[in-house]
């Protein structure tokens, strides 16, 4: 019977999550929030369109996709850069014993906040812990944890890595999202080997929650307590941002998320809800991974996407350069979604050289350009003809931004825009300068001025004053 069970699961489950990627909810599962205040909260969060997402932890040391090749499921895609000469359960004991050599001594909180800031993020997603359960704050509920006994760290001043780094993107005016995963594949209330499956273990629990309720309820007990900690005990929290869509009332996995997210919304006045893939009133938006719809949403919505090759820290990973990333950020935008940006810190603590470069970049170009993504809104016709559009309707300003994946511009003399409704005039981003226009039914040709070479070659950006 349980067997049985676990394979149901094994394939209602593979619809959610693939090699480590989540889908994503459908626009008819979105449920709108009643509260007021939550509404409120969705309106800031549409207008901040750039998040940086970290994913750290003790997996880092190894330079391999976080926590996935623990699961013998998904050893297949997981473990192609481990040595196999080394068994399954030598690997995972291996893996679990990194919290005792986790000991990154160039940490700097507020370092890493000045050059989120400089480079033109607003918010912060951080890993509070991946599926492998290692607690990157100073919980009560595990010891597996950067103050726990066992890791080197925990007599550093930033050993509550969480503590401090939030701290720190506050005081640089940036909001602050908790990831945290619903599963957790250490602590032995989700993965045991004394049930019938053995040492054999996939993304789920090692037994059916319906046929172990007290097992299951002590999970959740563990979970609700370790959720209210991080929501109560460490400042305001903006979002919490759930990961494990697998791990849902609909197969037999329910957390109770619900009633912990109104608790803590007692405190946390009108706090979004991230619970991913899940649908309904506690997904308050949705969350493409490692892709961007083809078409506007008319839900909220925000694509993480790695700015290197994977989510954690790869040695020697190639770092998308500002052009690419600020075309990427263009398209999301006039789609009217959200950038989470990640980027996997060192295990010394510090930020990759090439993921800085790129942020670098990123902030010369949107500190000149920030106006067209900001507090905007989609404005019709979206993105035509290679050309983006954004609106701040109050303030009747229609941006169309026109983005080049090279140094095409240098040969350009004019852009057309495909826009037909009416405005006073049009002025150039790039040199502050109105500049000429003709019209016909197709929209608008601009003629371009002539400009220095620089990061506005990334686009050209117009701002249609109606």
């Amino acid at each position: 019977m349980l067997e049985e069970v676990n394979l149901e699961q094994n394939e209602d489950e593979k619809e959610i999550v693939s090699q480590g990627v989540h889908n994503y909810s459908q626009e008819e599962d979105y449920v709108w929030p009643t509260d007021d205040r939550v509404l409120k909260k969705l309106e800031w969060f549409k207008d901040q369109k750039l998040a940086l997402m970290m994913h750290w932890g003790a997996y880092s040391q190894l330079g391999i996709v976080e926590s996935w090749a623990l699961s013998d499921a998904d050893a297949e895609w997981s473990r192609n850069c481990i040595d196999w000469d080394v068994s399954a359960e030598e690997f995972k004991n291996q893996y679990f014993n990194l919290n005792k050599s986790f000991n990154p001594v160039r940490f700097q909180p507020y370092k890493w906040a000045e050059m989120a800031k400089d480079a033109g993020f607003k918010y912060l997603i951080f890993t509070t812990k991946h599926h492998d359960g290692f607690c990157m704050w100073d919980t009560k509920y595990t010891d597996y944890k950067t103050t726990g006994k066992d890791c080197p760290f925990r007599t550093h001043k930033y050993a509550d890595i969480c503590a401090h780094l939030f701290e720190a993107f506050r005081r640089q005016g940036l909001g602050i999202a908790a990831y945290f995963s619903k599963a957790d594949w250490h602590i032995d209330s989700y993965w045991s080997e004394k049930y019938a499956r053995g040492k054999y273990q996939w993304r789920g629990p090692s037994y059916d929650p319906l046929e172990e309720p007290e097992e299951w309820e002590r999970f959740v007990q563990f979970t609700q307590n370790q959720i209210k900690e991080i929501g109560t005990n460490y400042g305001q929290i903006d979002i919490m941002w759930f990961d494990a869509g697998w791990v849902t009332k609909e197969i037999s996995q329910d957390i109770r998320l619900g009633e912990v997210i109104d608790e803590i919304r007692k405190y946390q006045k009108g706090m979004l809800c991230a619970d991913r893939t899940i649908g309904g009133p506690y997904e308050n938006y949705v969350t493409p991974e490692q892709c961007v719809p083809d078409k506007p949403l008319n839900v909220p919505w925000e694509s993480c996407i790695t700015m290197g090759t994977s989510f954690s820290f790869k040695y020697e990973d190639e770092y998308k350069s500002p052009r690419e990333i600020i075309c990427l950020l263009v398209d999301i935008v006039a789609k009217g979604g959200n950038l989470a940006l990640n980027i996997g810190p060192q295990p010394d603590g510090r930020l990759p050289q090439g993921a800085i470069k790129t942020m670098e970049g990123m902030g010369q170009w949107l500190n000149k350009f920030g106006e067209c993504i900001y507090e905007t809104r989609v404005c019709a016709p979206y993105k035509k003809d290679g050309v983006a559009f954004t609106q701040k309707e109050k303030e009747g300003k229609v941006y169309a931004i026109h983005t080049y994946t090279d140094e095409s511009i240098l040969s350009k003399e004019e852009i057309f825009i495909p826009y037909i409704e009416e405005f006073k005039n049009i002025v150039c981003l790039n040199t502050q300068t109105e500049v000429e226009y003709t019209k016909n039914e197709k929209g608008i040709i601009v003629k371009l001025p002539k400009e220095e070479q620089g990061i506005s070659t990334i686009a050209h950006v117009f701002c249609l004053n109606r």
